[in-house]
């Protein structure tokens, strides 16, 4: 059953695609209907519990109502997240396996919804070297990628802080694993903010985040970039830690948000908020949102 009440207001119609990552819970076209009562024009989500191995199939009945729920909220960009369990990279010959069947059904489920993009954590080399990984990650990849028909949900590798033995922090992992995969046309990049500046990639001022854009561009190329992640970072640079913190209270700071909000080359990306949510002392969706719109009238 459809929620009439939601029509897409006006920032949902307008040029700049933002939102957030929102809750699944009482049926995936719900996360629609929040987005759109945020004035949100893009959305993230689940498409099943990220917390699980237990995966879950789709009912015609849940896509018709996503559809529905998508056509009524005028909502134009929707990406999927994968389950944080998902580890392509791992030597680990078993769980490997396990993780390239759940990424299997993650792009399926998000090709049945019409979603566009699947964001994806490169992975943990769980200790045995970064170069292994990036070997395994890279065939798990073609081999989950090899199996998707046309047309299909996109894997869009995310930028990580680097924590741990996680593959993706630097620019060049990012670039290795795209050189490796076979059809790259099923292949793009998430740049998360927070994760950036972790991984020790400056840009709270113009001259270092046009630096940090140049040297994206020149080792993996902007035509890869399908999505931005808006995190402020409760870490300092290069910390390597991946915590994130609500935009402009954080260690990067409200400026940097103003180039990111601002900046032409970035107009047409979908940017997408996964700041911490408190619902029961205050509305942090919309606290986060609005101080990004705001930068846009600046």
């Amino acid at each position: 059953m459809t929620d009439g009440r939601f029509a897409a207001g006006k920032f949902a119609t307008s040029q700049c695609l933002l939102g957030a990552h929102l809750s699944i819970a009482g049926g995936l076209e719900k996360a629609l209907y929040r987005a759109a009562a945020l004035e949100c024009s893009a959305l993230q989500i689940f498409t099943k519990n990220a917390s699980t191995w237990k995966e879950r199939s789709l009912k015609e009945a849940e896509i018709d109502l996503f559809h529905t729920a998508r056509a009524e909220t005028g909502i134009r960009a929707v990406a999927a997240h994968t389950s944080y369990l998902i580890n392509i990279a791992t030597p680990d010959r078993k769980q490997r396996a396990r993780s390239c069947a759940a990424l299997e059904k993650e792009v399926m489920r998000a090709t049945a919804l019409q979603i566009s993009d699947v964001v994806l954590h490169p992975g943990s080399h769980m200790g045995f070297g970064e170069s292994l990984g990036l070997e395994k990650a890279a065939e798990s990849l073609n081999a989950v990628l090899s199996k998707q028909p046309r047309p299909t949900a996109r894997i869009l590798l995310e930028t990580t802080a680097g924590q741990g033995n996680s593959l993706g922090y630097r620019f060049e992992q990012i670039a290795a694993l795209i050189d490796r995969v076979e059809d790259k046309s099923k292949i793009g990049v998430c740049l998360d903010t927070a994760h950036l500046y972790a991984a020790g990639y400056d840009i709270r001022t113009v001259a270092t985040f046009s630096e940090v854009l140049r040297r994206f561009d020149t080792a993996v190329g902007f035509n890869y970039l399908k999505l931005l992640h808006l995190n402020d970072s409760k870490k300092d640079l290069g910390m390597r830690v991946d915590r994130h913190e609500h935009i402009g209270e954080g260690f990067i700071g409200l400026e940097a948000f103003r180039f990111v909000m601002q900046d032409s080359r970035l107009a047409a990306i979908p940017k997408i908020i996964e700041t911490p949510k408190d619902a029961q002392r205050q509305d942090w969706d919309r606290k986060n949102l609005d101080r990004l719109r705001a930068l846009l009238a600046d």
